[in-house]
């Protein structure tokens, strides 16, 4: 056998390692785990989702009916908190989807929440999930989320992530 297919096999082999990593790269920045929960300013709203995708980001960090009448959570230090009936409408109706498990009005709800920020407290990746909550008259997401931890751990910012309340009962 001579060198130059041996040679051209070598090279095949490292442009599709090379396209592998690549995809690999590209699936992960783009699977949703980013702390910012920016999206480059485009709505990304969709009608419904589907029960598949309302399963797969059903995590035990949803909260539930139960959990949101259960005792308070805890406050981190330095922390405010803000009660459900003093939060927007528009924070309780995504509550309310929360309680629910869905369908969510935009296609990143649900997805980890990375706290890159590092204002909530510590926890393993995936821990934390966010969800929107609809700002009247923005073309985009909004700067308004809530954040999801363990059953009951919940959290409001008004501001993208500057700061955050814990929401109590």
């Amino acid at each position: 056998m001579s060198e130059m297919p041996r040679r051209n096999r070598l090279v095949i082999g490292g442009v599709l390692a090379a396209l592998v990593a690549a995809f690999v790269v590209a699936l992960l920045v783009t699977r949703g785990d980013g702390g910012d929960g920016g999206d480059g300013g485009s709505p990304d709203r969709v009608a419904t989702r589907t029960a598949t995708a309302a399963a797969s980001a059903a995590t035990p960090a949803d909260t539930t009916a139960a959990a949101a009448t259960a005792a308070a959570p805890s406050v981190p230090p330095g922390m405010s908190t803000v009660r459900v009936g003093q939060l927007p409408a528009e924070a309780r109706e995504t509550l309310r989807l929360i309680d629910a498990g869905g369908p969510f009005p935009y296609a990143k709800d649900g997805t980890v929440f990375g706290n890159r920020e590092g204002r909530l407290p510590k926890q393993k990746n995936g821990y934390y999930r966010e969800y929107t909550v609809d700002t009247p008259g923005s073309d985009d997401r909004g700067a308004r989320r809530i954040i999801t931890g363990a059953p009951g751990e919940r959290y409001y910012t008004s501001d993208h992530y500057a700061t955050f309340r814990v929401i109590v009962p």
